[in-house]
């Protein structure tokens, strides 16, 4: 199949690339570069600019014959979108239409949607599952829920097939070990554990201990990205089966805390990390941990890599290749 995947050179767009590509799809990315990196998509049709452009998506949808697109390109910090929220809504959503105007243009009727747990807000119930509330408490998944129902309109208007995939916390690397986590600012707690383990910062910040955890910290859902990858290519798989549009949630099903994270990342790399503590952040929840039942059930879905240990093992094997990121 002929796919385009939008952000195609972040993080886990370039490990979604290389999963399709091992399946023998002809894969073009669009990538205005601004978080994703050419070295992450090296052999791959690389073509900078802007899911904005609509001009440009079509003149690509064109050339290439694209027959379903994956979209992730997006900003997705949440303290940013706090700050800046007109950003957010025009990269996320205005942009996001005009993709979903340039394909239904084109002809181009499947799309798997890089969406996020983010859309349900302050959890009622853990594990969450896909019927759960939406009620985002940022602007981040405000606009991924947005364009969520956008995608469902156009479905009904124009018949465009979408799958959203609503992650939870992606983590790790791929084992090869060649492309790996690369943001700036880094916001993710396991590239930041490891920083502080390689000696690329002085310590690790906890914020707050005095949640009602077992051990007062954070509880989150850590699944490997290339087990998000292969998501990706399933759900794709089911739209050229014929599937109607769907939701699904992507994590392990189980909840580490940030001290059982730092914890295992010491057995990993073989020594302590440095920690300080801190106060808890305004937003964050207590704990996160996805229902992922109906993915599994419906498109035989499962995590190969759902071991914490193992997570971190291969990221490990990607910073400390890789202590300054792609080319650097």
């Amino acid at each position: 199949m002929n796919i385009l995947v939008t952000g195609g050179a972040g993080y886990i767009g370039s490990h979604t690339v290389v999963e399709l590509v091992s399946r023998d799809h002809h894969v073009v990315v669009l990538d205005n570069l601004s978080k994703g990196h050419k070295a992450a998509v090296r052999g791959i049709e690389l073509v900078h600019g802007d899911t904005g452009d609509t001009g440009l998506l079509k003149d690509v949808f064109r050339k290439h014959n694209i027959e379903a697109v994956i979209h992730f390109a997006a900003s997705s910090l949440v303290g940013e979108s706090v700050r800046q929220p007109a950003g957010y809504y025009h990269n996320n959503v205005v942009k996001g239409l005009a993709l979903l105007d340039a394909m239904v243009e084109s002809d181009v009727r499947r799309l798997i949607f890089s969406s996020t747990a983010a859309v349900y807000g302050e959890p009622v119930e853990v594990p969450i599952p896909e019927e759960h509330p939406t009620a985002p408490t940022n602007p981040y998944g405000a606009t991924k829920l947005a364009l969520e129902g956008a995608m469902r309109w156009y479905g009904q208007a124009h018949g465009l097939r979408c799958v959203s995939l609503r992650y939870f916390n992606a983590a790790g690397a791929d084992p090869s070990g060649k492309i790996g986590e690369d943001h700036d600012p880094e916001t993710h707690l396991i590239p930041l554990v490891l920083k502080a383990a390689a000696g690329l910062a002085s310590h690790l910040e906890v914020f707050g201990t005095d949640y009602p955890t077992p051990d007062g910290a954070c509880v989150r859902d850590y699944i490997h990205v290339s087990d998000l990858a292969a998501a990706h290519a399933l759900a794709l798989d089911a739209l050229a089966a014929g599937t109607p549009a769907a939701v699904y949630n992507l994590g392990n099903g189980n909840g580490y805390s940030v001290l059982e994270v730092i914890k295992a990342a010491e057995e990993v790399v073989g020594k302590p990390i440095k920690v300080k503590y801190g106060p808890r952040r305004s937003g964050d929840p207590a704990a996160l941990v996805a229902g992922s039942g109906r993915i599994m059930a419906e498109l035989g879905w499962q995590p190969r890599f759902a071991d914490l240990k193992t997570i971190i093992e291969t990221a490990w094997r990607w910073h400390s290749s890789h202590p300054f990121g792609f080319g650097k």
